[in-house]
């Protein structure tokens, strides 16, 4: 029950309740006609017995039209009674008794009482008394109460429309929607939920703007002054103290490109660009911006075309080969390529921490290795941007990167 929605649980609740509820009327009804059909045989039977019992006795018209009034029959005239022994009515009880024979028939919706003495009495009377009028107060109060639920189910799904309305809402701004407004306004519980939402979002836009400004101004903040010493560098002699200087400077715009890359790919209204593209001209780029001899790395590859954002997957391929390199034994490494995974590949030890420990920015497995910590960090980031998944594993001595395709998105 935890799983489903309150729309269907609510379906499931008055559909099982329209069914309890006919189910009753149904098994009330068949009781009902049972009880009917019995009091009305003990009436006809009674009626029988009364005038077939006192037919020879000497009856005033008076005590005969009380009898009537009393059981509400109609005496039916002598040229009637020879009608309907003419026409075939539809038998509906029959019955002897010590006094004659009763029969009940029904004819143009009109009930009758056939009564025959033996030998010498006949009498045909009709019956007034209406026996419906249980069954209709039944169905009455079966459709009363029907247009009840009808309305408090619509009432409830008007009144749950407005969550439906936030939970689009809700999905919009999960898939990157950052201008997202919530118009729901009422005092209820939904009303005050979308109003906490709606201050939710204007504070993670607050956010989002004040680290975005952050980053930008910081960049630019960094780019003059590094600039600026890395041209005053070369106007010192060469030694041992510039070449320093130049590395410490050039790791500072190393930085900075990669804080850039971690802006852009972490943005809501991020989309990547895709195109076919051929995996060699992705790998031969990757090892362009590596700048490090290209035969430390071998490549495995059919060359596949790939639909993909050719700039990404180049950055997420020469980050996974840069921490190859970094953390291989033999400083080598090796790429190999299929239609649906790319694996890069490494000899060393297996890593002292699950995979989820270096996704996060600014973690490393040794803190005296050069880098930064954003490699993995950057390379999960466009895979889920590509509709990759990003698994690891040791396997004969060699530690593997993979990037498995899942379902695309776009």
């Amino acid at each position: 029950m935890k799983n489903i929605s309150v729309s269907v649980f609510i379906n499931i609740l008055f559909a099982l309740v329209i069914s309890l509820l006919f189910t009753a009327l149904f098994l009330f009804i068949s009781v009902d006609k049972e009880q009917q059909k019995h009091k009305e045989v003990n009436r006809y039977k009674q009626i029988s017995n009364f005038l077939l019992s006192t037919a020879k006795l000497n009856r005033t018209k008076e005590d005969l039209e009380s009898f009537y009034s009393t059981f509400n029959l109609r005496a039916v005239s002598y040229n009637e009674q020879q009608l309907l022994s003419l026409t075939k009515g539809k038998v509906i009880f029959e019955s002897n008794s010590l006094y004659g024979r009763l029969q009940i028939f029904t004819l143009s919706k009109n009930k009758y009482i056939s009564l025959q003495r033996y030998g010498d009495f006949n009498l045909i009377v009709q019956d007034k008394e209406s026996h419906d009028t249980n069954m209709q107060t039944i169905i009455l109060a079966t459709i009363l109460i029907s247009i009840l639920f009808i309305f408090l189910y619509i009432g409830i799904y008007q009144k749950l429309a407005p969550l439906k309305k936030l939970h689009k809402q809700i999905e919009e701004f999960a898939n990157g929607n950052m201008n997202i407004k919530i118009t729901q306004k009422s005092n209820d519980e939904i009303g005050k939920i979308a109003q906490s939402f709606d201050n939710a979002l204007h504070h993670i836009r607050t956010l989002l703007e004040s680290k975005n400004l952050f980053m930008r101004n910081m960049m630019h903040e960094l780019k003059t002054p590094i600039t600026r010493g890395r041209i005053a560098i070369e106007m010192v002699e060469d030694g041992t103290s510039k070449d320093v200087l130049i590395r410490a400077f050039e790791r500072m715009n190393e930085l900075i490109a990669e804080l850039a890359h971690v802006e852009r790919l972490t943005t809501q209204g991020f989309q990547p660009q895709i195109q076919e593209v051929k995996i060699n001209k992705i790998i031969k780029d990757s090892i362009a911006l590596l700048l490090c001899n290209s035969k430390k790395i071998t490549i495995q590859t059919e060359n596949e075309l790939l639909a993909t954002d050719q700039k990404l997957l180049t950055l997420a391929i020469k980050n996974l080969l840069d921490n190859a390199l970094k953390y291989s034994e033999d400083e080598k490494a090796s790429i190999i390529t299929r239609p649906s995974n790319i694996k890069v590949l490494s000899k060393g030890k297996s890593l002292e921490h699950p995979l989820n420990y270096y996704l996060e920015p600014f973690t490393q497995e040794e803190k005296r290795n050069a880098g930064f910590g954003l490699g993995l960090y950057i390379v999960n980031n466009i895979a889920e941007r590509l509709s990759y998944s990003l698994n690891y594993y040791h396997k004969n001595g060699y530690n593997i990167f993979e990037l498995q395709e899942e379902t695309r998105l776009f």
